[in-house]
């Protein structure tokens, strides 16, 4: 994944959502009652990736959102579907946490490069990955 950048959605304008700082809003869990920080990106896939192949922003892969799930103990709160049928290239996803310092890390991948690399671990010889910041 590349190209990450900050995407401002219109519905940020909604009284629900309290800016905290350039590009991280304060607001009420889709899931539940409980507060939450969100932010939103827009990124591209890079097809000579691991699993990215095949990514569009109509068909994500697996892999790479999961890791940014795991690596920045974030979770997924919008998958701003109807741009993402549009897109031909851009993904646009929302992120959201439960501390304001985990949507501040995960914010440092603007500008930068996120991919997974696998491996084979000797004790099982089972494919795994690991991500790779650059």
């Amino acid at each position: 994944m590349k190209n990450f950048k900050n995407y401002i959605s219109e519905k940020y304008k909604e009284p629900k959502f309290q800016e905290i700082e350039e590009g991280i809003y304060k607001t009420k869990s889709p899931y539940n009652n409980e507060d939450i920080f969100v932010t939103s990106l827009t990124f591209e896939f890079e097809p000579q990736c691991y699993v990215e192949a095949d990514g569009t922003p109509q068909n994500m892969p697996q892999v790479p959102i999961e890791g940014i799930l795991d690596e920045f103990y974030v979770f997924v709160t919008d998958f701003y579907e109807e741009l993402n049928e549009t897109s031909e290239i851009t993904c646009y996803q929302e992120f959201g946490a439960l501390n304001l310092s985990d949507i501040q890390n995960l914010r440092k991948l603007i500008g930068k490069r996120f991919y997974a690399v696998p491996y084979i671990d000797e004790e099982d010889e089972e494919e795994y990955y690991e991500m790779v910041i650059e």
